[in-house]
């Protein structure tokens, strides 16, 4: 299939199945009053499937989407998933591409620094609620749900990315292959 239309295609739907899947499943689905961020984790995921570029478009797309349902400002959960896909793809592109736990470790780490990231950038623009005491606490918690959710969000996006949802693409070429 035609990279453009791809992009132009699958990568709307996954980021609007995720949205449905974080606002009417996950946010009631919690532990210990933390839910995982599927949003972030679609970014992340992108950027190990399909490279820095489509880990930040697909960061910005995620971000603004989510952006709609938050009471924070337009385009701050865009900045930090935009430049968590971007830095993730950019980190994948050098990573050894074999090991199977590579991808969860990444989800795991990417997604503590996106919401750390998320915070700081709401406390630079007047959102001081944002930087709360347990905040480290709720990353860890979240990154933990996220790389959980990895294989699976990582599957959707090789889908969404480069029209290969299968397996064989990690198998053949390593957890970072595209």
């Amino acid at each position: 299939m035609d990279g453009l239309l791809v992009i132009r295609v699958r990568l709307p739907l996954v980021v609007v199945l995720a949205l449905v899947v974080q606002t009417a499943v996950l946010d009631r689905i919690r532990l210990v009053g933390v839910a995982p961020d599927l949003m972030l984790l679609l970014a992340i995921a992108a950027g190990v499937a399909g490279g820095p570029e489509r880990g930040a478009v697909t960061g910005f797309l995620s971000g603004i989407a989510i952006d709609l349902f938050l009471q924070t400002p337009v385009g701050l959960s865009a900045l930090a998933f935009s430049l968590v896909g971007y830095v993730v793809g950019m980190i994948g592109e050098g990573v050894l591409r074999s090991a199977w736990w590579i991808p969860l470790t990444t989800a795991l780490v990417a997604t503590a620094a996106g919401e750390m990231l998320f915070a700081m950038a709401g406390a630079v623009v007047g959102e001081s609620q944002l930087m709360r005491p347990h905040l480290a606490a709720v990353a860890a918690i979240a990154a933990v749900l996220n790389a959980v959710l990895a294989p699976l969000a990582l599957r959707m996006m090789r889908w969404a990315v480069d029209g290969t949802g299968s397996a064989a693409g990690a198998v053949r070429g390593g957890a970072f292959a595209r």
